[in-house]
């Protein structure tokens, strides 16, 4: 973490700092910025947010990204690009009209035929969202298209460079080339970030490492972690189709995930430090205690197989 570097809320800037050396003053736009951007993407939900956040899908980037030696950062910044990309790509070819004529030499319906053309590229679309995010990432090398090539090759997928190439080009063009997008690992570090220097006696840099293995688990486990939280809230077994759909601003909230993972790091690590972190946390986000507790709660469940104090 010693040696991790912040990047600027604004893609042009790139500020190069060691952790725990920010100003207060860069803290605090940093913190307002991710706020902001967090609250931004709430409000503009589609229907099919978190749809490509299943747990194969997770593990798939996470697993490639660890194979190319990426930081897990790149990593989760893959996944939000896939998710965007892709709810995106589906609602333009599903909305396009059917030409003349089409239906009716195509027996199968335009979905059948769209979702058929899409499987065989997927696996390249994934990929090339892996890419992307290694080229924006400060602490990874970037995958040049002979590495994207000779890995795809190994693991039984034919393609060329031309078509790496197509492929960029197209989740670029379908992300409208804004691919500067938060990650749950982003809001874990500027939280840990304020955090520390808000309670400089919270042991931040051992939380860190430890963050990450957490916020893997919760990805891998999303649906069950954020199920168990949604019987929480509602006191029900079996929640409605309208309060699962009101819940996704909850399993979206990114803000929520990265005090999430940082509450049940502590509770693992340093359980006297436990009520300090949260009440920190709470402060500093606006979040109250009992949310994130709720959060941790619902994750510790999964980990340990019981509660935890209250």
């Amino acid at each position: 973490m010693a040696k991790r570097l912040l990047c600027s809320p604004n893609q042009s800037d790139v500020v190069s700092l060691k952790f725990r050396q920010a100003s207060f003053e860069l803290l605090t736009d940093f913190l307002f910025n991710f706020n902001k951007r967090n609250k931004d993407s709430l409000n503009s939900l589609s229907e099919c947010s978190g749809t490509f956040k299943n747990k194969r899908l997770i593990e798939c980037i996470l697993l490639i990204s660890r194979e190319l030696r990426l930081d897990p950062l790149a990593g989760y910044h893959a996944i939000e690009l896939l998710q965007r990309f892709m709810v995106k790509h589906l609602t333009d070819l599903l909305t396009t009209p059917t030409p003349p004529g089409a239906a009716a030499e195509q027996p199968r319906s335009n979905e059948d035929a769209v979702f058929d053309k899409l499987k065989d590229r997927f696996p390249l679309v994934i990929f090339s969202c892996v890419q992307l995010a290694s080229k924006m990432s400060l602490h990874s090398h970037m995958i040049d298209n002979n590495t994207t090539v000779r890995f795809l090759h190994s693991v039984g997928h034919r393609v060329s460079k031309q078509t790496v190439l197509e492929s960029e080009l197209m989740v670029l063009k379908g992300l409208e080339f804004n691919v500067n997008v938060t990650n749950p690992m982003t809001y874990v570090e500027i939280l840990l970030e304020v955090l520390g220097h808000n309670e400089p006696s919270i042991p931040v840099d051992r939380l860190y490492h430890h963050c990450q293995h957490v916020l893997q688990f919760i990805s891998l486990q999303r649906t069950a972690i954020f199920d168990s939280l949604l019987m929480t809230t509602t006191q029900c077994v079996e929640p409605s189709r309208e309060q699962r759909e009101k819940f996704v601003t909850v399993t979206e909230d990114c803000m929520l995930l990265g005090v999430g993972v940082i509450a049940v790091t502590t509770f693992i690590l340093h359980f006297r430090k436990w009520k300090q972190v949260v009440g920190g946390l709470s402060h500093i986000t606006g979040i109250s205690g009992r949310s994130i507790s709720d959060f941790a709660h619902a994750t510790l469940v999964h980990i340990l197989g019981t509660g935890f104090p209250q």
